[in-house]
């Protein structure tokens, strides 16, 4: 299997469905609490340049969450639905409030790839080929990848 140390990000070509995977050098348990506890989250997601603030978070299926990123003081806030929250999957809903029609339905799967690895895969589906789209010419990539760099400097040195 290989080992994959960015994220590869994948749109299903006939469905509104964007497609990621990654690998990390954590167990997956780890890798679920830095997804699911809002302090450590706070801290890796998003570029770089952003700093995240929680106004809501209650990771456990059927609760909700809500947070700002700002970026040079500007926010931006987001928000969803815990569906499902599991050690080896996580459905949530997902909406860029800039955009309050559009809500994403996102699943995180957390694989035991053994000797202490773990892949990351998410689905997003969204509501239309139009919409995934519009996301992919974003510049997510970026975001993503400046996210899970921090969140892998964070598993190495033990602070998540």
């Amino acid at each position: 299997m290989d080992k994959m140390v960015e994220a590869r990000i994948e749109a299903d070509p006939s469905l509104p469905v964007i497609r990621m995977t990654r690998d990390f050098a954590t167990t997956p348990e780890r890798l679920f609490r830095a997804h699911t506890d809002p302090e450590l989250f706070a801290k890796w997601v998003g570029p770089d340049n952003t700093t995240t603030r929680i106004d809501r978070w209650d990771a456990r299926t059927g609760g909700s969450w809500r947070y700002v990123s700002v970026v040079r003081g500007v926010e931006y806030g987001f928000h969803g639905c815990f569906h499902e929250v599991r050690p080896d999957r996580v459905v949530q809903t997902f909406t860029f409030e800039g955009e309050p029609e559009g809500v994403a339905l996102e699943t995180m799967w957390f694989e035991d790839l053994g000797d202490g690895r773990t892949r990351l895969r998410t689905q997003s589906l969204v509501d239309s080929i139009e919409s995934r789209d519009g996301i992919l010419r974003s510049g997510m990539e970026v975001g993503i990848n400046d996210g899970y760099a921090k969140l892998d400097g964070m598993l190495s040195d033990g602070t998540a």
